[in-house]
């Protein structure tokens, strides 16, 4: 019984410590204005295979210059969670 509290309590301080990842690129001068664009990116099998990805430079709307911010959020997360990592989503912002 009490093998079966650790590991429940192992498990438990595992998934507290999983974070939300995040990657920003700037492109060029970076954004200058004040637009913002953002779509989902749409994977399966935890990530592995891309079901439809979003072009950052399309969303810039043709702009030279903008910073792309992809993130897996809470909501992402929480998607993949429900789904159990079958679908697996992530967030681009393109701000230019």
């Amino acid at each position: 019984m009490n093998k079966l509290k650790n590991f429940t309590l192992v498990i438990a301080m595992a998934a507290l410590l999983v974070s939300c990842f995040s990657q920003m690129h700037i492109v060029g001068q970076g954004a200058q204005g004040s637009n913002e664009v953002t779509k989902w990116n749409h994977y399966v099998i935890a990530g592995l295979a891309p079901v439809g990805v979003s072009d950052p430079a399309a969303m810039a709307n043709g702009a030279k210059d903008y910073t792309v911010h992809t993130r897996h959020s809470f909501i992402n997360g929480l998607v993949a969670a429900i789904t159990f990592n079958i679908y697996t989503p992530t967030t681009t912002t393109v701000k230019y």
